[in-house]
């Protein structure tokens, strides 16, 4: 099991964001959203080491070879201004920004993620993913990520006009229930949610302490066996919430 081992400095943080879907449901309401976001990253950056950022910053992000999706400016900007200022940024895909290539890591210096990982903190253990796909059941959702993630659809897709490629992209990330997310927004009881099941199965072999994914957009922190927890950090649309950590996790959110 390969881990990366953050050593945190006196007095710093490690931070935790997810499932901003920056875009929807239009640039125009996106833009109150993006801004509250940097008001938060402003908030942070005096004490943060490391912010995680877990997933579906984007509602829809797509690169081409020369060509990247229009806006976004500030809230990119913002993050790169945090990575100037010594902050290490920890990118994890998610099922709507899953065509993530260089881009953030060329432009940006952000570590970019494509499956989960394990971290040492604070001599805690951590598993972190999005949290698209794991656990068992969402069959739906995991054969149309095959399709996304295919070689040759991906290849098809790229040759569209971005203008195009980009008005489609758009209605089946807002319209498909599969792809918004719609459809998972009630919590289905421990036996049922796939992340917890997957949590709790992972535990019968490995000591995790925290869980910590997105991808739900329900805030919870849940206690689980052998003192571990499984956290979901909630969104940016309905919550705006998010995770810190120093000794201890916390689930806070912003409300400026």
């Amino acid at each position: 099991m390969l881990k990366t081992i953050i050593n945190l400095e006196p007095g710093k943080k490690v931070y935790f964001a997810s499932d901003q879907h920056f875009g929807a449901p239009t640039p125009k309401e996106s833009r109150v959203r993006e801004e509250k976001f940097i008001r938060w990253m402003d908030e942070i950056k005096e004490d943060a080491q490391v912010l995680f950022l877990m997933g579906d910053l984007f509602d829809f992000w797509h690169e081409w070879k020369h060509v990247i999706p229009k806006g976004y400016v500030r809230v990119l900007g913002k993050i790169a201004e945090l990575k100037d200022r010594g902050i290490h940024i920890y990118f994890f895909v998610g099922n709507h920004d899953l065509w993530m290539k260089d881009y953030l890591e060329e432009e940006i210096g952000c570590t970019v993620f494509y499956q989960k990982q394990y971290f040492e903190m604070g001599e805690k253990q951590f598993l972190l993913a999005h949290g698209d796909g794991l656990g068992p059941g969402d069959k739906g959702y995991k054969r149309m990520k095959k399709l996304f993630t295919n070689p040759v659809a991906q290849w098809f897709f790229k040759w569209l006009h971005p203008d195009i490629a980009m008005k489609i992209a758009l209605y089946l990330s807002q319209k498909n229930k599969m792809i918004s997310g719609e459809e998972d927004k009630a919590f289905l009881g421990e036996d049922k949610e796939f992340l917890i099941i997957y949590s709790k199965e992972k535990l019968k072999t490995e000591k995790i302490d925290y869980f910590i994914y997105g991808h739900r957009h329900l805030p919870m922190v849940l206690d689980l066996e052998q003192n571990s927890k499984y956290i979901n950090l909630g969104d940016w649309i309905s919550y705006f919430t998010y995770g810190v950590f120093e000794k201890d996790f916390e689930l806070k959110a912003f409300e400026k």
